[in-house]
């Protein structure tokens, strides 16, 4: 229904303006009715606001429909001057649409617009300055530069939003402006808004892109305020900040560079070149100075990264290609899951999509591996999403999964898609020349393929089949013959020219059957294609060459044919092959080389995927969906070689970072201001990165999306929870740290307890730490010290991965695998009794197969007594199991999201005795809330086929306050797919998903040295991994590699006799497939990880995670 019989519906259903919207000449030279705006015009003239506003509506609705309004404007910009606030809303609406079209009469009231300028209401001022900057004159130059001027200092962020739009208009009407339009950019770039940070940075890329130094200052300000500006606004962002971070950062996969280089080499290559190349990387590392990531650099990857769960797909992909473009390699495989998730999107935007995951795969082709079966085709998707997706798949197969892939592609070729038929039988090409194991297979089954009934089939085949022939000829003889059969029924002029050229070619290998093809195309020559004639020609040149008894009489026959043929081209090819073929007095001395001209080796065509060179361009960009530079585009910079001076970003501490509730948080948990005293000096520490990121990502993600549905909750919590956990882990080192100095007062150790007892509660945190206040009142001047020396040595580390210190931390405790002595069991059960809340630390879970007990476990309070003592790391074995109090938890359920139920869960890496293979997750249930939580049980687990699920009893009743651990098994499957349920209580129902680390999939394997080789041995071939790495700092020993590979693996040592090897082994859980890990020292903090393992993936996913742990 119209806008305006709408409007006359409201009014009761009369009026007496006709509705011009069906009649064919309304809008038309045509139309006989020049008074049809009348009745608008005397409204619009009325002194009564109402019946104005009533004009105005229905005038914005004409406009809303498409129809032309532009003859009211005269009557419409005399009511700019109107009192009334909503008549004159409407009529700056309709002037900007209408100002660049009637700039005389719209300058006559410049002077109003000034006036507007000045208006108490926020609207009216940026309307003004809107309806201003639309007026394409140059006479109002001056006005408008001062109007933007003036609104970029406007108390209203909604109007120095306006002023930023302004500035690129200014721009494109007078460029000599631009001087001192970047002096309002850099104003405006300084403000604290969100609302003003999108428009100021997008005036930004249009009028001075090049002046990076105007974004120092402002970078931290622009990568914390990200999650809160607006969707378009942070696409914008986010696309500046990548342009920005490659050129003041260093490439954080500068050492990655060279294994990155061996690993796209031929398949098959030569032994003496691999050797070669092998010394080139090790010299060249060797040169290369360890990569230490700049804080800034880490902020800007954290801050974005929660937004991967935006519901704008623009966002989304925004945040993927800045990964792509600057993240460390380990980590680009957090974008692959969000990439998937806007597959199910609209079809415009799959494609988009689906154009950059096909550049992406051709580097990263292990990202998205595990989403294999996201990139099938289905039968409605349109032809260029089917082919985007072929391509995809092509370049994802290898030699695990290209079996189901060419299943899939057989499916394909049966669809009334021709064009996608095509595809995909050049996709069948591009699989067999790539993986050589399936060549032969891809050959045999396009043989058949011959047989097809559909035309295009065959001949795209032949066209495919050509290509692979051409790898080895002499092998496949009889294919060629079958094709030469083909050449009466086949009718598409490539397939023809294909199977010629091809006869040609081999004519060596049929011998008989190459003449009889060529009488019978010098028969049909005149009634041929251009393309099938060329090969004619070529054909008769070869056969001549070669067998001139036979092919001398039809060579000379074909040629006088071409002679005399309408097309130049062929004409001309028959002159040139005439005179190099049969020698004659005139004929050159290129007639003696003819044979080694026509019948020399061609190199096989190498089959490349059309992405392949797309890198170059930005991902995400219109130039790289079109392969073609478009105008405005901003090349990507390529990486500094040495990193530019980090202090130009330093600034002051901002206030507006320094909202209530993050700083009380803050400084109610540790004591320490938002960032730490380092940071004047080298930008803000890992610590304080830590805690902008879980505030602004996990929080404000968690608390804007409560309103969504459950499932979108726990999609955030998903992607959100690494973040958090590292976030986690730092305070809990903090904690430690306190803990060593203050062991003997007793007070301070009750606190710490508190304090460490729960790392993701927050609300728990507040009320512990204000029993702190009391108690660290008292310790607070010995303690000032410790902390300041604290700080230092956080800022010498703060480049490091929270992960790997705190896995530090958790394995030099390892010692504390005894049992505790008895009085410490009363002083914990004591300070259990003085608490206000349930210690859950001293509550640690039982093992996976036994009930729930907190009898067998070490609390966190007797971690801290038993430190004390003088145990060293020279006192342990290499096979000492760490305590359970070390495994890293991970977040299931947020106690927002689950309105005060929190859950938690890890690996326990203990047997679980229902079902050995299953792995045994132990999960832990936090009630926050004043009420009991009742019949906590788990519904509808979607799994994976294959994978199974043991689920945990049903919890009756869960306290307020109170915590409850049980065991549920998983068999995964030996895949790292997530596990999706329901968790319910009796009132609601929550979303969640376990995804398993890869280490977590494995059980320990205890072999001896014999068997540990007997078995490499039989892994060797495809089944072996090998990747050289530069250990990292801390990986000085034997004994520091030991603790890094089983915290990320659960595997067990294996004795060796050599000093600078280690072994470990395990089975998966799963199958019990074994799982062989070396890594062999070499010199220099050279190293060598070899993986033996028979399913490869698991194989590839556990060498990436070793490498990361060991290089940190």
């Amino acid at each position: 229904m119209s806008a305006s019989s709408a409007f006359s519906d409201e009014k009761g259903g009369s009026s007496s303006e006709p509705e011009y919207g069906h009649d064919p000449a309304s809008g038309g030279i045509f139309s006989s009715d020049y008074k049809r705006h009348d009745d608008l015009k005397e409204m619009l003239d009325s002194n009564k606001d109402s019946l104005k506003l009533e004009a105005m509506k229905r005038i914005v609705a004409m406009i809303a429909r498409g129809k032309n309004a532009s003859d009211l404007f005269p009557a419409v910009v005399k009511n700019v001057a109107c009192k009334n606030i909503e008549v004159k809303k409407l009529v700056y609406v309709y002037l900007v649409r209408y100002a660049e079209e009637q700039q005389d009469l719209a300058l006559l009231s410049i002077s109003t617009f000034q006036r507007g300028l000045k208006d108490p209401n926020q609207l009216i001022r940026a309307s003004a300055l809107r309806v201003l900057s639309s007026i394409r004159v140059t006479i109002i130059v001056p006005i408008m530069m001062l109007a933007i001027k003036e609104a970029a200092s406007d108390m209203s962020p909604y109007v120095r939003k306006t002023a930023a739009h302004a500035i690129p208009k200014l721009h494109s009407l007078d460029p000599d402006q631009k001087d001192q339009l970047i002096e309002v950019i850099e104003k405006l770039l300084a403000d604290k808004t969100t609302l003003v940070a999108g428009s100021v940075v997008m005036a930004f890329e249009e009028v001075c892109p090049d002046r990076i130094d105007l974004i120092h200052k402002n970078y931290r300000k622009l990568c914390n305020l990200l999650i809160d500006v607006e969707e378009w606004g942070q696409v914008v962002i986010i696309n500046m900040l990548t342009r920005y971070a490659r050129t003041q950062f260093l490439n954080p996969n500068i050492n990655e560079s060279l294994l990155e280089e061996g690993s796209e080499k031929a398949f098959y290559a030569s032994d003496d070149e691999e050797d070669e190349d092998k010394k080139a990387e090790a010299a060249a590392l060797a040169k290369r100075k360890p990569y230490v990531m700049d804080p800034d650099h880490r902020l800007l990857l954290r801050n974005t990264k929660p937004l991967l769960q935006s519901r704008n797909a623009a966002v989304v992909m925004a945040v993927a290609q800045l990964y792509f473009h600057l993240a460390p390699k380990a980590e680009v495989g957090v974008i692959a899951k969000a990439l998937v998730r806007l597959m199910r999107s609209h079809s415009e935007v799959q494609y988009v999509v689906l154009q950059n995951v096909a550049t992406m795969t051709i580097k990263r082709r292990g990202m998205f591996e595990p989403y294999l079966k996201s990139f099938y085709i289905r039968s409605t998707d349109p032809t260029q999403i089917k082919i985007l997706k072929l391509e995809v798949l092509t370049n994802l197969a290898n030699e695990t999964n290209i079996s189901t892939i060419l299943r899939e592609f057989q499916t394909y070729i049966k669809s009334m898609d021709k064009d996608f038929v095509a595809a995909s039988i050049q996709a069948i090409g591009r699989c067999a020349t790539n993986i050589g194991e399936v060549r032969d297979t891809c050959l045999n089954g396009l043989v058949q393929l011959l047989s097809n009934r559909d035309e295009l089939v065959v001949a795209e085949s032949v066209v495919v089949i050509k290509k692979l022939l051409q790898m080895q000829p002499e092998q496949h003889s009889d294919i060629i013959k079958h094709m030469a059969k083909l050449i009466d029924n086949i009718q598409v002029p490539m397939a023809r020219a294909s199977i010629l050229w091809l006869i040609g070619e081999y004519c060596e290998h049929v011998p008989k059957i190459a003449p009889d093809v060529l009488r019978k195309m010098a028969k049909t020559f005149t009634n041929e294609e251009d393309i099938v004639k060329l090969q004619i020609i070529n054909l008769a040149a070869k056969l001549y060459l070669t067998n001139s008894k036979q092919t001398k009489l039809l060579t000379q026959y074909v040629l006088n044919l071409a002679k005399y043929d309408q097309n130049y081209d062929i004409r001309d090819r028959a002159r040139f092959i005439r005179q190099l073929i049969v020698p004659t007095d005139k004929s050159g001395a290129l007639s003696k080389y003819a044979k080694k001209l026509f019948l020399a080796l061609k190199p096989a065509p190498v089959l490349e995927s059309p992405f392949k060179d797309r890198d170059h361009f930005q991902l995400g960009s219109l130039s790289h969906l079109l392969n073609a530079k478009a105008s405005g585009y901003q090349e990507l910079p390529d990486w500094p070689e040495s990193a530019p001076d980090p202090s130009v970003r330093n600034v002051e501490i901002p206030e507006w970072s320094k909202c209530t509730s993050r700083k009380d948080r803050k400084e109610k948990k540790v004591e320490k201001p938002f960032y730490s005293d380092s940071e004047g000096e080298s930008g803000p520490t890992e610590s304080a990165d830590s805690e902008s990121d879980s505030g602004s990502g996990s929080e404000s993600a968690s608390g804007s999306e409560e309103s969504r549905s459950a499932r979108s909750g726990s999609e955030s919590e998903d992607s959100g929870e690494e973040s958090e956990s590292e976030e986690e882990e730092e305070d809990e080192e903090d904690q430690k740290k306190k803990k060593k100095r203050l062991e003997k007062t007793k007070a301070r150790k009750a606190v710490e307890e508190s304090a460490e007892s729960e790392q993701s509660s927050g609300a728990e945190d507040r009320k512990r730490s204000r029993k702190m206040v009391k108690n660290q009142k008292s310790v607070s001047e010995s303690d000032s010290e410790s902390e300041s020396s604290e700080s230092e040595e956080e800022s010498e580390e703060e480049s490091e991965e929270e992960s790997e210190s705190d896995t530090d931390i958790r394995k030099k405790k390892a010692p504390v695998s005894k049992p505790p002595p008895k009085p410490s069991k009363k002083e914990s059960k004591k300070e259990n009794k003085e608490m206000s809340l349930l210690d859950l630390d001293d509550f640690e879970p039982a093992p996976a197969s036994a009930p729930v007990t907190p009898v067998n476990f070490l609390s966190s309070s007797l971690v801290s007594d038993l430190e004390g003592l003088s145990l060293t790391d020279t006192i342990l074995a290499p096979t000492t199991i760490a305590p359970s109090g070390s495994i890293k938890m991970y977040e299931l359920l947020h106690r927002i999201t689950g309105e005060g139920l929190a859950v938690e869960y890890c690996f326990s890496r203990q047997p679980f005795s229902p079902d050995p293979n299953m792995v045994a997750v132990q999960i832990q249930f936090t009630n926050n809330t004043n009420a009991e939580t009742k019949n906590l049980h788990i519904e509808e687990p979607r799994l994976q086929s294959g994978m199974r699920i043991r689920e945990f009893s049903e919890i009756e009743v869960l306290a307020a306050n109170e915590s409850v651990t049980v065991v549920m098994g998983i068999d995964f499957c030996d895949s790292t797919q997530a596990a999706n349920f329901q968790l319910c209580t009796h009132t609601r129902k929550f979303y969640v998903s376990i995804q398993p680390p890869v280490g977590e999939l494995m059980t320990p394997a205890f072999l001896t040295e014999n068997d540990f080789k007997k078995e490499q041995g039989k892994l060797m071939g495809m089944n072996e991994i090998s990747e050289k790495l530069t250990l990292g700092d801390k990986c000085v020993n034997e004994h520091v590699i030991v603790e890094r590979v089983t915290a990320t693996a659960n595997l067990s040592r294996v004795p060796c006799g050599s000093d600078k090897e280690c072994r470990f082994a395990g089975k998966t859980v799963s199958s019990g497939s074994l799982v062989l890990v070396t890594v062999a020292m070499k010199d220099s903090a050279g190293a060598q990880l070899t993986v033996n393992c028979e399913k490869m993936v698991i194989g590839t996913m556990l060498v990436k995670d070793i490498l990361q742990a060991l290089s940190q």
